[in-house]
């Protein structure tokens, strides 16, 4: 397999970029109260894992690498505990988010590994 040429090549980022589009349209639903609360606090943490990847990508080291991979995982586990805040405020839910945050951290978690190998190696 080719290694990719470009972040928007890696399976991981384009399903955490999925995820944050998934996100913009459900908190688009939240009460407009929450637009500088809950709204944004997930936002910006969605948003953050995707741009984490891609910023990894291009970092010439590979702990460097593996440093922003944990970080996206850092901030998708933010995302989680938001949307469980989300539902047990009573606000719109969307059931495919949670499986693919799930799959996102796996392929987090598959990557750093893989990285992190190399890097010992």
């Amino acid at each position: 397999m080719e290694p990719a040429a470009h972040f928007t090549d890696l399976i991981v980022w384009q399903k955490a970029h999925a995820f944050i589009l998934a996100v913009y349209r459900l908190t688009a639903e939240f009460p407009r109260h929450e637009l500088y609360g809950l709204t944004a606090q997930l936002r910006r943490a969605a948003v953050s894992v995707p741009a984490n990847v891609a910023e990894g990508f291009r970092r010439r080291t590979l702990p460097d690498k593996a440093r922003f991979l944990n970080i996206a995982q850092g901030s998708l586990e933010e995302c989680r505990y938001y949307l469980i805040l989300a539902r047990d405020l009573g606000y719109k839910q969307d059931p495919t988010l949670g499986p693919l945050a799930q799959e996102v951290s796996k392929l987090l978690t598959a990557y750093e590994r893989a990285i992190t190998s190399r890097a010992v190696s």
